[in-house]
């Protein structure tokens, strides 16, 4: 099996980072390939980087000339997974309810712990539309930004352990790390918690493994059928600006009902 794993923002390092996470994650026997867009915001705090991130990341779909079983977005609260799962024939997940859905099977309630405060709204608006608001019951953030999290460590797990303090004193009984670049710090907060600690990557990577396994994927009778047939101006954007990287299988230049099989 193998799951390619998305990292929404142009950060090379956070991208290392959540390949780390996810390999150590997968069960023997997955391969685990990851990347991120071509172009688009090197970390995203916010509705405009959001879409724009979307859209550099089913660009960097539409020309990417490797075939895989699932897909894993790791964006946080993000839009553009609807979308991935109109363009592709295999299973698409994100680690906002990756996350959120682990975190039920395990406690009554859980909380979320964030990168600014500014991405509490778009995530809780997430969670809303994906129908699992009702048992969450805080999305802290941490003040820090995403690029932040790299810069310290140290300094950033204490902050998230903080601020997840808080989260299980308005209820939570389950925490869930509220953004990509947090991957692999789970077992640090959970000792000092002492309640479980779900990374939303980790996450995302299981439910792929299972959902591959039992022969499932995305529903295309309704919501998400393929696109329809149609010109879109400039479209793929990066086989315009760098021909030579952004190359990818003609079948994908172009929405058909066959869209398929990256």
């Amino acid at each position: 099996m193998r799951i390619l794993v998305m990292n929404p923002n142009t950060t090379a390092s956070m991208t290392a980072s959540i390949r780390a996470t996810a390999t150590t994650a997968a069960a023997p026997g997955t391969e685990i390939i990851a990347t991120e867009p071509l172009w688009g915001p090197e970390s995203i705090e916010g509705h405009f980087e959001g879409y724009l991130s979307a859209a550099a990341v089913l660009d960097r779909l539409a020309t990417l000339d490797l075939s895989f079983d699932a897909l894993v977005m790791a964006g946080f609260g993000e839009p553009g997974r609807e979308g991935a799962q109109e363009l592709l024939d295999v299973p698409v997940l994100d680690i906002t309810e990756s996350a959120a859905q682990m975190a039920m099977m395990l406690g009554h309630a859980y909380g979320i712990v964030t990168t600014l405060d500014r991405a509490v709204p778009q995530i809780r608006d997430r969670l809303l539309t994906a129908g699992l608001l009702q048992r969450c019951a805080a999305v802290r953030g941490t003040g820090l930004g995403v690029l932040e999290l790299e810069e310290d460590a140290e300094r950033t797990v204490e902050v998230i352990i903080e601020v997840a303090r808080e989260a299980v004193r308005d209820g939570a009984e389950v925490i869930c790390l509220g953004c990509g670049g947090m991957a692999g710090l789970q077992e640090k907060v959970a000792a000092a918690l002492g309640v479980p600690v779900v990374d939303g990557v980790a996450a995302a990577v299981k439910f792929a493994e299972a959902v591959v396994g039992l022969g499932l994927t995305t529903s295309t009778g309704r919501s998400f059928a393929p696109p329809r047939p149609k010109v879109i101006g400039s479209w793929p954007l990066s086989a315009h600006l760098s021909p030579g990287r952004a190359q990818g299988s003609s079948r994908h230049t172009a929405f058909s009902a066959q869209t398929s099989g990256i």
